[in-house]
């Protein structure tokens, strides 16, 4: 008869692998993976990190929810969201107005009205509104209006914020008299925005407004901004930095300062430095009578994207009104300029520097008040220049960023290349238990019922998306699956390739953004080419992997050093497609590296987050 201490060998050697506690959903998942894939291949932190967190008492409550009715869940969302490390949208509770006190710090997560209503004199300071969240959703409604000669400061609105759904609406103006508004930061170094701000210093008299800092920094989002300083009398208005230096971002930024009467406006920076941009700007300055407006560098250094301008100074009277740069960018994009000065009376107008290959530049004041320099485009160029230009400008419409995509020689020792931003902005957040996740509609109207999502926020675009990737029909040749769990993603993995398999991933971040040395280089079985396994994550309240087959390649692993010190920062690992035959023409890897599909191999790293599975290495 077998002793006690050898039936217990095969628990406590599986206890000992796995976790302090064996009684936990992770140890559980890991014995599970061990049944699934029996090489006894260590298993490699990046993943192991992701399973859930969730003790098996806390498992087995939230399964019995789901099972009974996953609309359950929603009742206890708080308390799942937190025990299963999912990222879950703050709740907006209920609404705070008329703050007792005129300097007020730090306020997250909710809806507020009526702050500082109808204040005559003092200083009214607000600081740190739902600043660092993840998943944050603000209302923020009417912040002293009516007040008179009252200096208002609003310092820090959702800054560094992940997936955020901001709303803004009513900052001062509204029949205030004299005083002052200052507002800085709004919505700065932001990972998805879904912004608006609507009507900032509107109807005020007398009334002085500074703007700075909208959506700076921000990644892959969309934003508007309607009515800034519009019927002001005496308004002396000034806005700087409007989405500089972004990422695909989509711009929109109706009525600044229109119908005002003898004020001084200034806009400076609109889309400075931004990257792939969709700057749409409409009505600067209408039906103005008197004053003085200036506006200095829209687009300034932007990387291609499509831009729209409509209504500069029309109708104005008796003003001054000037124009600084327009889209002196660093590759040019699409431009649509309509309505400069349009039906003007007696202003002074001035437009300098227009860079843009045009046409359609429309509706300009033919008048003698009109001064307009600089208008810089292919026209001006014999007609084989202009033709070059127009190739040039088309193939670089679609940037890529430098060292996303590079061949097969890049990966040799000794080779100096740029490393693209590998990071993964978003959130971290663990996998569910399939017991769970199974349990769930893999919709995006159950899944923003359950977790208390509001579809047309960051978030609720998100879940969208993905479900439709997920539905999509998989591609000649490929076989795809969402694995909504670390099962599912084991399992699929398997199927593909086999229970003697591992999974690599990039180790961190460094040398992201920067020049790095190529160290030691180790093909994975020797360099043979292969089939993986590749699995991207994508932002859902909890992990949901896009995971794929992907025939003929090579998988590389390489030591990256630092250019200057040659010291090792990284191990990254490399994936290099040998077949791109059935790649779209349009692919970034052919607009980075060309010549076009089936015509050359394509490198890339495994970015943070995502990983690739291979057959195990026995070389």
């Amino acid at each position: 008869m077998a002793s006690m201490a050898s039936l217990l060998l095969p628990f406590i050697f599986s206890a000992a692998l796995t976790s302090a506690n064996p009684f936990t959903e992770k140890a559980a998942l890991i014995r599970y993976w061990n049944r699934k894939i029996p090489n006894n291949l260590p298993h490699p932190d990046f993943l192991v990190s992701k399973l859930t967190p969730l003790s098996a008492s806390a498992a087995a409550a939230f399964y019995k929810l789901a099972s009974t009715d996953p609309t359950l869940l929603s009742s206890r969302l708080s308390s799942f969201c937190s025990a299963a490390g999912l990222l879950c949208p703050a709740d907006l509770n209920t609404s705070l107005s008329h703050s007792p006190q005129p300097d007020f710090k730090a306020y997250q997560n909710s809806n507020f009205t009526n702050y500082v209503t109808d204040v005559n004199g003092g200083v009214s300071s607000f600081k740190n509104y739902s600043d660092d969240l993840n998943v944050p959703v603000d209302t923020f409604r009417r912040y002293n209006p009516h007040s008179v000669f009252n200096a208002d400061k609003f310092i820090s609105y959702a800054r560094d914020g992940n997936v955020v759904t901001a709303n803004f609406t009513s900052y001062g103006g509204s029949s205030s008299v004299g005083g002052s508004e200052e507002f800085t930061a709004y919505d700065e170094s932001s990972n998805v925005p879904d912004l608006k701000f609507t009507n900032y210093a509107s109807d005020g008299n007398g009334h002085d407004g500074i703007f700075s800092g909208y959506s700076v920094n921000a990644n892959a989002g969309d934003q508007s901004f309607s009515s800034y300083a519009k019927h002001g009398n005496g308004e002396v208005s000034e806005f700087t930095s409007y989405a500089n230096d972004t990422n695909v971002i989509g711009n929109t930024f109706a009525h600044y300062g229109e119908e005002g009467n003898g004020g001084n406006s200034t806009f400076a920076s609109y889309g400075e430095n931004g990257n792939v941009p969709e700057n749409n700007f409409r009505a600067y300055g209408e039906l103005t009578n008197g004053g003085i407006d200036k506006f200095t560098s829209y687009r300034d250094q932007s990387n291609v994207g499509d831009n729209f301008f409509t209504s500069y100074e029309k109708t104005g009277n008796d003003g001054t009104a000037d124009f600084t740069n327009y889209g002196k960018s660093f590759n040019p994009g699409s431009d649509n300029f309509k309505g400069y000065a349009e039906g003007s009376f007696n202003d002074q107008i001035t437009f300098k520097e227009y860079f843009a290959d045009n046409t359609t530049f429309k509706s300009y004041a033919n008048t003698s008040s009109v001064d307009f320099k600089g208008y810089h485009n292919s026209s001006s160029l014999s007609s084989t220049a202009a033709a070059e230009q127009r190739k040039k400008a088309a193939a670089e419409q679609r940037w890529v960023e430098p060292g996303k995509f590079f061949r097969e020689r890049s990966l040799r020792q000794g080779t100096v290349m740029p490393m693209p931003d590998i990071s993964d902005r978003a959130a971290p957040r663990s996998f569910l238990p399939r017991s769970i996740s199974g349990k769930i509609p893999f919709s995006a109207a159950a899944v923003d019922g359950i977790f208390r999502i509001l579809p047309d926020t960051a978030m609720g675009k998100a879940v969208e998306s993905t479900v439709a990737d997920c539905e999509r029909a998989p591609s000649r040749g490929e076989t795809k699956r969402c694995a909504t769990s670390a099962e599912d993603m084991i399992d699929f993995a398997v199927a593909v390739l086999g229970d003697d398999i591992q999974v690599r991933s990039t180790a961190s971040t460094k040398g992201s953004k920067g020049d790095i040395l190529i160290g030691d280089v180790r093909g994975v079985n020797g360099g043979k080419i292969t089939e993986s396994v590749s699995c991207h994550q994508s932002l859902f309240p909890y992990l949901v992997y896009y995971c794929h087959s992907v025939p003929r390649v090579r998988v590389y692993v390489a030591d990256i050093l630092a250019v200057d010190s040659k010291e090792k920062i990284n191990e990254g690992v490399a994936i290099c497609h040998l077949d791109t035959s059935d790649w779209s023409p349009t692919h970034g890897a052919f607009v980075a590296l060309g010549p076009g599909p089936g015509k050359i191999e394509v490198c890339h790293w495994i970015f943070e987050g995502d990983m690739t599975w291979t057959v195990a290495d026995r070389t």
